[in-house]
């Protein structure tokens, strides 16, 4: 009757353990094709695969800093702000990068024909310290301008709120990406240089605290994983892709086809990113909070979980 009992018992646990769910909160900061990893994951069934219940949660500025630091939320994807977060010392490191390059274009007003006229203007930007900043600030010195004393940048918010800004006229131009750049040309707005022309620089991907490092290494690479997926779901599905976007987005099937089509092949298909491009997000880092101490990359960066992850998937 015992050994009746503990085989009865055993079973449950099994049952139980097969059907855990692990309840996670993923903050984007936005709406944008370039945010759609974990969306996407959530939507097609990835996340769920890899035993989580999970929430997407729209939250930006120094918002993600405090809520990824205290647990409110468990990982971030918007790499130089928490690259940014981490070498001012907040104890977060990217585990994995989703979009290696960026997909903004800096837009500006009708009359504004090149990225020289826009000496002495104003430029919107998301939040200081995120990506928006680093990347103007780079086109800016691409083109012979002083991104310090040439352009002035003023924090608008998100791409929606930007372009709602240059609409305005409460900016002389800013970045954008899809699907809001193509929206602005229709506008009447000048697109002045793409950024992925002119470097490359990690934007999204997956950023987790060194406490949830330390403590939930397999949460981690089980969601590594999932996002993974979906990129290589994003890059061979186009069709499946559109018609997210369009649901998502809430874009009708010409910008999304737009927009699946210019930034499509840009999704990293293992979640890796070379060293040289985590490094100039840091050089970016500390030059906008004016530190000049050698920042090693294992203080922003822990790759263990992803080479564990892409092992896992028959990738590396």
């Amino acid at each position: 009757m015992t050994q009746i009992f503990v085989v009865f018992v055993t079973i449950l646990v099994f049952h139980a353990s097969v059907h855990a769910v692990d309840k996670i909160r993923i903050g984007i900061s936005g709406l944008g094709s370039q945010f759609i990893t974990f969306p996407l994951a959530q939507k097609r069934g990835f996340l769920r695969e890899e035993g989580f219940d999970s929430e997407i949660v729209r939250i930006t500025g120094g918002a993600t800093r405090v809520a990824l630091a205290s647990g409110d939320i468990d990982y971030s994807i918007g790499v130089a702000g928490m690259v940014g977060a981490a070498v001012a010392g907040v104890p977060v490191r990217v585990v994995a990068c989703y979009l290696c390059a960026p997909v903004w274009v800096l837009m500006a007003r009708p009359e504004l024909k090149s990225v020289q006229a826009l000496k002495g203007k104003t430029i919107g930007i998301n939040a200081f310290g995120t990506a928006p900043e680093f990347i103007v600030r780079i086109m800016a010195k691409h083109f012979g301008l002083d991104p310090e004393r040439e352009i002035k940048l003023i924090a608008t918010g998100p791409p929606e709120a930007r372009l709602a800004s240059l609409t305005r006229g409460l900016v002389d131009a800013t970045v954008l990406g899809p699907p809001f750049d193509f929206e602005a040309k229709k506008l009447g707005f000048n697109a002045l240089a793409n950024a992925h022309e002119i470097v490359s620089f990690p934007e999204t991907g997956l950023i987790a605290s060194v406490k949830k490092i330390q403590e939930r290494p397999d949460e981690i690479k089980r969601t590594i994983r999932a996002g993974i997926k979906a990129n290589r779901y994003i890059r061979s599905e186009r069709e499946g892709t559109i018609q997210f976007m369009m649901d998502w987005l809430k874009i009708n099937r010409e910008v999304a086809v737009a927009t699946y089509d210019s930034t499509a092949k840009i999704f990293s298909d293992d979640g890796g990113f070379p060293e040289n491009v985590i490094r100039l997000v840091i050089e970016e880092a500390k030059k906008a909070a004016k530190i000049s101490r050698d920042i090693p990359i294992s203080d922003v960066a822990d790759l263990t979980m992803l080479k564990e992850a892409q092992r896992e998937l028959g990738i590396r």
